[in-house]
C-alpha cells in the first residue's frame, strides 16, 4: 500500500538536510512519540549535525508527548540547541543540562499539557516534526506505534515535516484511534466506557497545506532495554497479587480486578509479569505506554484489550512484536495522551494506578522525580493524572537504593510530587501497607512497620516516637531532622548513621 497517497505531496519529498531549512533559531518545535516510541529521527539528528557542523545559531523550545530517543533529546542536547524543554524527559545528556542549568525544564502532567497549549498558556507550536506510517489523499498523518501529542502539535503548527517511516510495518495502521477534546466552555463528555471503546478516527487531521517537506527513513525507533525481574521486583510483584486477592475477597474488586495502569521501567515492568502467571484473566489496560509485560499479557490470554499511547517495548520485544502484529491489532488501541491520561476517564473506568516511587515519607507523601531535593531525575509524566483520579492507587519501589545506603521510606520527602492525600497503598519488596482511612500517625506505623527495610526501621520508629513525644500530635515532626538523613547521605554517602558519623 502507498505510504504517500496524495500525488500533489510527491513533489515535496526532499532530504532530511533540505527539510532542516525549515527550522529556525527561536522557534518552538513540537515532535511526535511517547517514550522512545513514534518519534522522529533523521530529521532532528541531520539538524543537530548541521549546527555542530556550520555553528549556526539555534536555540529551540521542545515539546513532545513524553521522553524522546537519543536523535533527538541527546543530540540537541549535545548540540546545545534546546533552551527549553516540556513536559518528560529520561536522557541523560539532556538530564545534566537541565540539572546545570543549561535547559530550562517544565515537568508537567501529561494529561495537561495539551490543554496549556490549546488554551494559549503555552506558545504554540510553529513547526512540528511528525513520525508517520502514511499520509492519506487529504494529507493526514497515519501514525505509527506512539500518538502522543501529536494531535495537539500539528492543529497548532503553521507547518508540518512528515518523517514516513518505512520500518514500521503497514499493519499498524487503524489501531490509532484519533479524538480530541474541545476547549471549554465547549467540551463534551468522552464517551468511553469500556476500555475497548473507539471513539474516534484512525488518522490525525492536517491537511496537504501544512506539510511543506516529507523525509523518507527506515531509521528504527532506539528502544530502551529492559532488565530481568530481580528478587525484589518478583517480592514486589507477589505483593500486589497478594493485596489484589485481598480487594477480591473483601469485594472490592471483581474476579477480573478492574482496567490496569502501569508506569514505565524495568520495575514496572517486573511487576506486571506476576499476573501472567497468577489466577487473574479477563484483564484490561487503560494505561501510557506498554511494555513487554502487558505484551504477554495479551499473548498469554490474561488480557483482552489495552488502551494506550504509545507502543514501546525493549529492543527484543519489539521485533517480536512485529513479527506478531496480526495477533495484537484488534487488541491494542492507540489513542492521544490527553484521552489515555484523562482524569475522567479514569475516574469512569475504575483504573488501577501502579507507579514507581524514588522515595515516600512516613505519612504517605511521594516524591517521584528529584534525587536529594533539587536533582531531576525524568518528571512526573503521567503518575499525578492517574494517582489522584484511580479507584485505586498504588506506589512501588524498593525499600533500598544505592546497595542499601539509601532508606526508599524517609521521615520527609525531599520533594514532593504526589500527596499523602493521593496515595491509598505503598508496597515495598519488605510489603504492603493500605493507607486508606488511616490517620497521619496510623499512616506512619502502617508504612514503617510493613514497608521499611530492617536496617531503617528502628530508625524510623526513633524519629515518629520522639516527634511524637515532643509536637504537635496530628502529624508529628521533628523540622531540624525531618531532612537530615538526605543531609547525612550527602556528607557521608549513606543514610545510616554510624560511630564515625556521631564522631564527627
Amino acid at each position: 500500500m502507498e505510504r504517500i497517497r496524495s500525488k500533489e505531496l510527491l513533489n515535496k519529498v526532499v532530504s532530511a538536510e533540505e527539510a532542516t531549512d525549515y527550522i529556525k533559531d527561536g522557534m518552538v518545535i513540537g515532535v511526535s512519540g511517547f517514550t522512545p516510541s513514534g518519534y522522529p529521527k533523521i530529521v532532528p539528528l541531520t539538524l543537530a549535525e548541521k549546527v555542530k557542523r556550520t555553528g549556526e545559531k539555534m536555540k529551540l523550545t521542545l515539546y513532545s508527548g513524553a521522553s524522546l530517543g537519543p536523535e533527538v533529546d541527546g543530540a540537541w542536547a549535545e548540540a546545545g540547541i534546546i533552551n527549553k524543554r516540556l513536559p518528560y524527559q529520561t536522557n541523560s545528556t539532556l538530564r545534566n543540562e537541565i540539572n546545570a542549568g543549561n535547559v530550562e525544564y517544565l515537568d508537567m502532567h501529561l494529561s495537561h499539557s495539551t490543554q496549556y497549549l490549546n488554551c494559549g498558556v503555552l506558545p504554540k507550536v510553529d513547526l512540528a516534526i511528525v513520525e508517520a506510517l502514511a499520509i492519506t489523499e487529504d494529507g493526514d498523518i497515519i501514525p505509527t506505534t506512539a500518538v502522543g501529542n501529536t494531535p495537539a502539535f500539528i492543529k497548532s503548527a503553521d507547518k508540518v515535516i512528515v518523517e514516513i517511516n518505512t520500518a514500521k510495518p503497514m499493519e499498524l495502521e487503524g489501531m490509532a484511534d484519533i479524538y480530541i477534546n474541545e476547549n471549554p466552555p465547549y467540551r463534551k463528555p468522552i464517551p468511553i466506557n469500556k476500555t475497548g471503546d473507539r471513539v474516534g478516527k484512525p488518522y490525525i487531521e492536517c491537511g496537504l497545506d501544512k506539510i511543506v517537506a516529507i523525509v523518507k527513513t527506515d531509521m528504527k525507533d532506539k528502544a530502551r532495554p529492559l532488565t530481568e525481574p530481580d528478587e525484589v521486583s518478583r517480592k514486589i510483584s507477589d505483593n500486589i497479587l497478594k493485596f489484589f486477592r485481598k480487594e477480591v475477597k473483601e469485594g472490592r474488586l471483581p474476579e477480573n480486578l478492574l482496567p490496569l495502569q502501569s508506569g514505565v521501567g524495568s520495575v514496572a515492568n517486573a511487576v506486571l509479569y506476576g499476573l501472567c502467571e497468577s489466577e487473574f484473566k479477563g484483564l484490561t489496560c487503560y494505561t501510557e505506554v506498554v511494555q513487554d509485560s502487558m505484551l504477554d499479557l495479551l499473548r498469554c490470554g490474561k488480557a483482552n484489550i489495552i488502551s494506550t499511547t504509545a507502543i514501546s517495548p525493549s529492543p527484543e520485544g519489539f521485533e517480536r512484536f512485529l513479527k506478531e502484529i496480526d495477533f495484537f491489532k484488534d487488541k491494542i488501541i492507540l489513542r492521544p495522551e490527553e484521552i489515555s491520561n484523562n482524569p475522567e476517564v479514569a475516574r469512569r473506568l475504575g483504573v488501577i494506578a501502579m507507579n514507581t516511587a524514588l522515595e515516600v515519607d512516613i505519612y504517605g507523601n511521594v516524591n517521584s522525580t528529584h534525587i536529594m531535593g533539587s536533582k531531576m531525575m525524568n518528571g512526573i509524566g503521567g503518575s499525578g493524572d492517574f494517582a489522584r483520579n484511580s479507584y485505586i492507587t498504588i506506589f512501588t519501589t524498593a525499600s533500598t537504593a544505592k546497595r542499601g545506603a539509601i532508606s526508599s521510606i524517609v521521615p520527609m520527602v525531599s520533594h514532593v510530587d504526589h500527596t499523602e492525600h493521593d496515595v491509598m497503598v505503598l508496597i515495598t519488596e519488605q510489603g504492603i501497607a493500605d493507607l486508606r482511612g488511616l490517620s497521619p500517625k496510623e499512616r506512619a506505623l502502617e508504612i514503617i512497620n510493613n514497608c521499611a527495610h530492617p536496617d531503617y526501621k528502628p530508625m524510623l520508629l526513633d524519629y515518629y516516637n520522639r516527634a511524637n513525644e515532643r509536637g504537635a500530635k496530628h502529624t508529628p515532626h521533628i523540622l531540624e531532622e525531618a531532612l537530615s538523613w538526605h543531609s547525612r547521605f550527602m556528607d557521608t554517602g549513606s543514610m545510616k548513621i554510624t560511630e564515625e558519623y556521631m564522631e564527627a
